[in-house]
């Protein structure tokens, strides 16, 4: 391979988008501008969301490629490529998979922070391989896979991008997602498998206030002991390629910092996959370097093999020349990425893809909902709906929608996709109840003419069914930045990528609607469609029972309704505390074991802890005992219908060479019985080293982390003894 020719299979330079139009008889043709990309380096090392959809990219269901002519796509622009390429090298397709591939036709999931509520990894893994196989059956490659961000500050906008608040939990789903996209480790991937890139690596869910992007203040040990563990998990499943964070550690931005790509991600854990950088994160680091040119230069030698949307990774033939890059660095690079489409078999594959689209995909979506529906609490037997009520008020913002359902980086959906709570009531309700109506107030602003229609519909019901929330949904006037993130005041986008807030709250006109309702004296029932835990300390104070649910996607308002009705149990558990205010945050649960109290001005613990969740029934737990190998326990339930709970094993460490935490969550069983049935749940005993079980993947906590470390070395050793 020539120098150009090498340094075009690191470059992704393009918006997939704008590589294909469509033409009047309803096909497509390619672009200039798809042209000019694979003639400036012989062929195309990678293109980004060929498939991607949504209000960014402008591409809706009449410009661009559904389910039925997705592949025929792909193939056109590959055979473009490969034609215009030298040694016929053909284009790695990567696209956004957050929580279903982000494409017309695409089945939407919970997000991930409604997958972590189910603590439930072989349900999320076959979730997982849907998502895969529809990406393949597409002719899309690579999978971006929000996996590896920890929920520390409910503010941050991408909250709804994390499992949840824990170290081991994140790990779980993380080893569940790598398994159900790539399925059984090997070198070649199936025709229905897709490699996984992990993001972000590493600390970006740390930012300083809760701000997308901004500045950490990460120690050593939170770095290993918290935000790690998912990507060791990941690494050790064997996951493909990860994405470099935008944060920097230790004031190096992860995109240029070698200590954590190379010398810990590859030579420690042993990592042999790609790493690529996230959106324009390579040209940030002109201001470290002082111009494009270096910062491409910064970013291969820190271990960045692929980059998206820089202008200095185009510049690394120039690099090579003037000695800022080795040439055997950048040939480990393209190796890299050569590897990866010889294990998708890309240069094997003759004709198009199979447009074979698997069905199956709302069923899947709708297993997943159901089991992150959590209820927080439910006084005097309000839910499930009682059999002696006959008029039901279906009240709130999000009772009759399916547009803010689902979380950010979703496609747009076709008429009549999804079910919305008030849809899944009326058709799921017994025969001969009434229900009724009104939306009340929008989910953002102060208008409060809408109220008076709901208070009635209350007073006149047996039960009012209240449905608060959220939205991450962009819409054609949200301005984005170049990267895609949402800017600026928005609307009606609460939540999402660019929308952190200052404060946890709702909309004002939502705490009116919810005062005035309950002031009927009626029975209500408030429902959080959400993608971050809002304050909503109200809720809790004066409805009779509340529920949250995370984004549950198009058909998660059936999955609501069949809780609400006590069609199935509400299995979710808090995968992230949910705090009374910003102003008493940090409320995670894993905090250091110090002896400080709460504020004299109220009490700085959650609401509602991690963990919680409550059940139709009611279940005790007999003390845990250790026999052998194994932590044991009697779980019964105490009530009077089937249920299932989530029972957690948690480690408090007493005696440790620094300063130990509270609690850390250890292992997670969901056991499901009948009135009055106890079994025992059994739990590996929690590892003292750092060995293969999923136990001691947690955290490498280092006591080096306390000592004098060289700058930028994350040099740690394994787990401390417990």
């Amino acid at each position: 391979m020539t120098l150009r020719e090498k340094v075009g299979q690191l470059n992704q330079r393009m918006y997939g988008w704008h590589a294909y139009r469509r033409t009047p008889d309803g096909g497509f043709e390619l672009t200039e501008a798809l042209y000019a990309e694979t003639d400036r380096f012989e062929g195309l090392g990678a293109l980004y969301g060929l498939q991607r959809a949504d209000a960014w990219s402008g591409v809706d269901h009449t410009n661009g490629p559904g389910a039925e002519d997705g592949a025929a796509l792909a193939e056109l622009v590959q055979r473009h490529v490969v034609e215009r390429s030298r040694l016929g090298i053909p284009a790695l397709f990567v696209e956004e998979v957050p929580h279903g591939h982000m494409a017309l036709d695409g089945t939407v999931l919970p997000v991930n922070l409604a997958v972590g509520a189910t603590w439930d990894p072989q349900l999320y893994e076959c979730a997982a391989a849907t998502a895969a196989a529809e990406l393949r059956a597409r002719g899309g490659h690579a999978a971006l896979v929000s996996a590896l961000d920890i929920a520390r500050d409910p503010r941050w906008g991408r909250t709804e991008e994390c499992f949840g608040e824990d170290p081991y939990l994140a790990a779980c789903f993380t080893e569940a997602v790598v398994r159900g996209m790539q399925g059984s480790p090997g070198e070649y991937f199936a025709a229905d498998k897709a490699p996984v890139v992990l993001k972000h690596f590493a600390g970006q869910g740390a930012t300083v206030g809760g701000r997308n992007s901004a500045e950490s203040e990460l120690g050593l040990r939170e770095l290993h002991e918290i935000h790690l563990p998912a990507a060791r998990a990941g690494v050790r499943a064997g996951a493909a390629a990860v994405m470099a964070a935008y944060n920097e550690v230790d004031g190096m931005p992860c995109a240029g910092n070698r200590a954590l790509l190379t010398e810990l991600l590859r030579d420690r854990w042993g990592f042999e996959g790609l790493v690529m950088a996230d959106g324009l994160a390579v040209d940030r680091l002109a201001r470290i370097t002082g111009d494009k040119l270096s910062a491409g230069a910064l970013a291969l030698n820190a271990g960045v093999d692929l980059s998206l949307w820089d202008e200095g990774f185009t510049h690394l033939e120039e690099a090579v020349e003037r000695g800022l890059v080795a040439q055997d660095a950048l040939d480990t690079a393209v190796a890299r990425v050569l590897r990866l489409k010889f294990r998708l078999g890309l240069f094997d594959r003759q004709g198009p893809t199979p447009p074979h689209f698997p069905a199956g995909g709302r069923e899947v979506s709708t297993r997943v909902a159901r089991g992150t529906v959590t209820l927080l609490h439910n006084d005097g037997g309000v839910l499930p709906v009682p059999a002696a009520v006959s008029r039901i008020a279906v009240l709130g913002p999000q009772s009759a929608t399916t547009a803010h359902q689902s979380g950010d980086y979703t496609a747009p959906q076709r008429p009549g996709t999804g079910t919305s709570v008030l849809d899944g009531l009326r058709r799921l309700a017994p025969p001969g109840v009434d229900i009724r109506h009104a939306r009340g107030c929008a989910l953002t602003g102060d208008d409060l003419t809408g109220i008076p229609e709901a208070v009635a519909a209350a007073a006149a019901s047996d039960l009012a069914v209240l449905v608060l929330g959220g939205s991450s949904a962009r819409t054609p006037d949200t301005e984005f930045d170049a990267n895609g993130a949402a800017r600026g005041a928005v609307s009606h986008m609460t939540c999402g990528e660019g929308a952190d807030l200052a404060g946890l709250r709702l909309g004002r006109a939502q705490y009116a609607l919810l005062d005035a309702v309950t002031a009927t004296g009626t029975p209500t029932a408030v429902v959080l469609v959400q993608g971050r835990p809002h304050a909503v300390p109200e809720a809790a104070d004066r409805a009779g029972a509340l529920l949250t649910a995370w984004y549950p996607g198009p058909w998660g308002g059936e999955a609501i309704a069949e809780v609400l009705l006590g069609h199935t149990e509400p299995t979710g558990r808090l995968p992230v505390s949910v705090p009374r205010s910003a102003d008493r945050l940090p409320v995670y649960y894993n905090h250091k074991e110090t002896e400080y109290g709460g504020y004299a001005d109220g009490s700085a613990e959650p609401l509602y802890g991690f963990g919680h969740g409550l059940s139709y029934t009611s279940f005790t737990y007999g003390p845990p005992r250790l026999e052998g190998d194994t932590v044991r326990a009697d779980v019964t339930n105490t009530g009077q219908r089937y249920g299932r709970t989530v029972a957690q094993l948690y480690i408090r460490r007493l005696r440790t060479p620094v300063w130990p935490r509270a609690l850390e969550l250890r292992g997670f069983c969901a056991v499901g019985l009948a009135p009055g049935e106890t079994r025992t749940v059994v739990f590996p005993r929690p590892a003292t080293d750092a060995g293969t079980t999923v136990e001691a993947r947690v955290a490498e906590s280092a006591r080096a982390a306390l000592t004098a470390v060289p700058t930028q070395s994350f040099t740690a050793p394994e787990e401390t003894p417990r």
